[in-house]
């Protein structure tokens, strides 16, 4: 069966959000959020294959990339912005209420939007990035480090030590990104490694690096396009959309820890979620490890309904497993919410 896939785009006077769409019009919402560095088509796996189950998928472009606002302003990117920008995406459908499915910095806005707005949401499901209640940056994650494999003395930050170099070397950052753009789309889109298990991470020594990929930029490293995660077709689009707009929107979602962390404690009523929750472990993921660490433990504290799957997969998890991705979301459903199923 063929779906199509369509393009449209909502427009308020605080903000535009471009967003593709599939399924029926009368379907259940199913709100798919991407991360860092993405774009909507990062779920172009997903789409179809939901759409084709009858739900209502929408896969928007975050604000500061693809053809969504882009600011100038590091605050512009707080969480508390980007949440009323689902709310009003979500207005826009002319739904009350839909599924909400988020992966690396889209985990943290599916999150936040249950709690901020727990009558918004059907479900959840996110991959990689575990709950923080109190807010998501580096010093609420720190407590929950595997110190066995960072020990605090020679990685204090853990594998977090890259979000704190945004913080201290933003522009630098930035421009180590922007060098080679089409080198630094096939250097991070990688499938995840099993032999890495339990070793230090590049991620923990980025300060130290100066840069995500050392003095030599990904130009320097000249790895090719990963067909595991990525096709050329791919590649362009990262590519063009990231040339376009550049790295300062997507790098400035880590310049507002302290922002997110009082908007999160503005709904500590609702830290305790009680929707039905999915988590997808990566079980090569090694920036979000939450198999071997305790980085799951506040995730598990405060989700009354939380079913969890471990994908044999890095970081990309929907574009490197879409198989395994596709069938945990629909048995999850199934289990979960079978009545938000079309009628047959």
């Amino acid at each position: 069966m063929t779906v199509s896939v369509s393009e449209h785009a909502t427009r308020s006077t605080r903000h535009t959000t471009f967003y593709l769409a599939a399924g029926p019009l009368d379907g259940t919402p199913m709100i798919f959020v991407h991360g860092w560095p993405e774009l909507s088509i990062s779920w172009r796996h997903q789409m179809p294959v939901f759409a084709g189950l009858g739900f209502r998928v929408i896969a928007p472009d975050m604000r500061g990339y693809g053809r969504s606002s882009v600011y100038g302003r590091h605050e512009d990117y707080a969480m508390e912005h980007i949440v009323a920008d689902m709310i009003e995406l979500l207005d826009s459908l002319g739904a009350q209420k839909a599924i909400w499915v988020g992966h690396d910095w889209g985990a943290p806005v599916v999150w936040s939007v249950a709690q901020h707005h727990p009558e918004r949401c059907h479900g959840i499901a996110n991959l990689c990035v575990p709950y923080i209640p109190s807010g998501f940056g580096p010093e609420n994650s720190l407590p929950y480090a595997d110190r066995t494999i960072y020990p605090e003395d020679k990685y204090p930050a853990a594998q977090w030590d890259y979000q704190l170099y945004y913080r201290e070397h933003f522009a630098e950052a930035c421009a180590g990104f922007e060098a080679d753009i089409r080198a630094t789309v096939k250097t991070l889109f990688r499938r995840g490694n099993p032999a890495a298990r339990g070793k230090p991470v590049g991620t923990a020594s980025t300060r130290a690096n100066r840069g995500w990929f050392g003095p030599t930029g990904a130009a320097g490293l000249n790895l090719p396009r990963d067909e595991a995660v990525i096709t050329q077709a791919d590649e362009d689009r990262y590519t063009a959309a990231l040339t376009r707009n550049g790295f300062f929107g997507p790098d400035s979602w880590y310049m507002n820890a302290p922002a997110n962390a009082a908007f999160a404690e503005l709904a500590k009523a609702n830290w305790r979620l009680a929707m039905p929750t999915l988590f997808l472990h990566g079980a090569y993921d090694y920036v979000c490890e939450t198999i071997d660490s305790r980085l799951a433990e506040p995730m598990r504290e405060h989700c009354a309904s939380l079913t969890e799957v471990v994908v044999p997969s890095g970081h990309w998890m929907a574009q490197e497993r879409p198989r395994d991705v596709n069938a945990a979301l629909a048995q999850w459903l199934s289990a979960k919410l079978p009545g938000l199923f079309p009628a047959a």
